[in-house]
């Protein structure tokens, strides 16, 4: 009876491990694309400055989600 439990736990520590990459992916794309609109209609900013920025933004997002999600 202890077996399935055992594999039920690895299988659930498996789905947990494969979904924080996507959450760590999706935060830094919601951040870059947020910061790229803002800069480019909301401040009219240049297309290259505001790639930039939301290249800039994206990584940012993307360490602190990563450091947050291994607290």
């Amino acid at each position: 009876m202890t077996e399935p439990s055992r594999a039920a736990s690895r299988r659930a520590e498996r789905a947990e491990t494969m979904r924080q990459p996507i959450y760590i992916a999706m935060h830094a794309v919601i951040a870059a694309s947020f910061i790229f609109l803002l800069q480019r209609y909301a401040l009219s900013a240049t297309l290259e400055s505001s790639l930039l920025w939301a290249l800039t933004f994206g990584v940012c997002a993307a360490g602190l989600a990563y450091m947050q999600s291994n607290r």
